[in-house]
Parts: structure tokens; C-alpha cells; sequence
């Protein structure tokens, strides 16, 4: 097993707490009282900030517990489409290993109108549960969900380091009923300095 080394150390807090105030931010400025929420990848943490709001976990494997056992890189057909009112998807994207699949299922599961959390590292060494597969950049997260209406793209910057944030909070909502995916090659490219 490899001990965190003294950056890890330094910084492990500092994107637990950006991952902590982003989601108390997304529950006081984006949910309802009577908002049905779903938690992917919960893993069995407690969200207090919720405050008896109805909330279903789901996860891969029934070891943690779950409500619900699916897969969010496939569709889930006991999962009706618009299902959820809010989804919390965080530090989740980053260790499945269709990350365009698992955005399309939330998008499916979501209702229109409906409000995704979705966090992620980008400067972060491999961690558990593995696999851990990804690391996305802001253009790509923007990529991913570009079927979404993004309302909030946050970034903890890492100190020293222009353009490698540590971590990522976005906020993106529903908009539309279709289920089609637009073409990512119809991005437009932008000179970065």
C-alpha cells in the first residue's frame, strides 16, 4: 500500500471541503423540500444538509447498501426515465468506465427541470475504489455534458499550478425531453493562454 505523500497530505482536505461546501451550495440553492434526490455511489456517507428531504442511494454493488443496484453506465430498465428530481453524483465519473454512457443514463434518470451535481479531480493520484479510470479537464467535462444547460462550473485551483485545478464542482440542469446526444465535433476551439 502507498502512504499519501506530503502533497496528497496538504491538499486531501482542502478538496474535501470544496467537494463539501459545492454540494451544501447545490442542496441550499437548488433542491426542494419535497425533491426526490438520488446519490450515486453513496458508499454509506451521511448527508445531514439534507434535512429529511427523501433521498435513495444507489451504487454498483449491494455491499455498501444501496436502494437501488444498478449500473450507470447501462440502462437501468427498473429505473423509469425522469425518475429523480436531483442526482449527487460526486467523486463517481472519475472511476467508471464509460463516462459518455454513464452521463447519458443520467441524463435518462433525471426529470427535465432536474438539477445533476456532478464532482470530480482532475490533480488527484489514483485512489480507491478502483478502478479509478479518469481524470477530465474542464473542456472535457464540458464535452461530457454538453446535452445538459451547465449552471455552475466551479474549480479548486492548485496552488503554483496555472490550468490543473485539484478539483471540479459543476451544477448542470435538464432541459430537454429528447434523449438524443448532440455531436461533440461541433464544439467550437478556443486559443487557451
Amino acid at each position: 500500500m502507498t502512504l499519501p505523500s506530503e502533497f496528497d497530505n496538504l491538499f486531501f482536505p482542502v478538496a474535501r471541503a470544496f467537494i463539501n461546501e459545492t454540494r451544501l451550495e447545490f442542496i441550499k440553492s437548488y433542491l426542494q423540500p419535497d425533491d426526490v434526490i438520488c446519490d450515486i455511489g453513496n458508499q454509506g456517507k451521511n448527508i445531514p444538509e439534507l434535512q429529511g428531504r427523501k433521498l435513495v442511494t444507489l451504487d454498483i454493488t449491494p455491499d455498501t447498501g444501496p436502494d437501488i443496484v444498478a449500473d450507470i453506465t447501462r440502462h437501468n430498465a427498473h429505473i423509469p426515465d425522469g425518475h429523480f428530481d436531483a442526482l449527487l453524483c460526486t467523486e463517481v465519473l472519475e472511476h467508471v468506465v464509460e463516462p459518455f454512457a454513464a452521463v447519458r443514463e443520467l441524463k435518462r434518470i433525471v426529470k427535465v427541470g432536474g438539477y445533476v451535481l456532478i464532482t470530480t479531480p482532475l490533480n488527484c493520484r489514483i485512489h480507491g475504489p478502483v478502478p479509478d479510470c479518469w481524470r477530465f479537464t474542464e473542456f472535457g467535462l464540458k464535452v461530457l455534458l454538453r446535452d445538459f444547460e451547465i449552471v455552475l462550473f466551479r474549480k479548486l485551483d492548485t496552488p503554483d499550478r496555472n490550468l490543473f485545478p485539484l478539483e471540479y464542482g459543476v451544477i448542470v440542469k435538464r432541459v430537454s425531453e429528447s434523449l438524443v446526444e448532440s455531436d461533440p465535433r461541433e464544439m467550437t476551439f478556443q486559443k487557451v493562454d
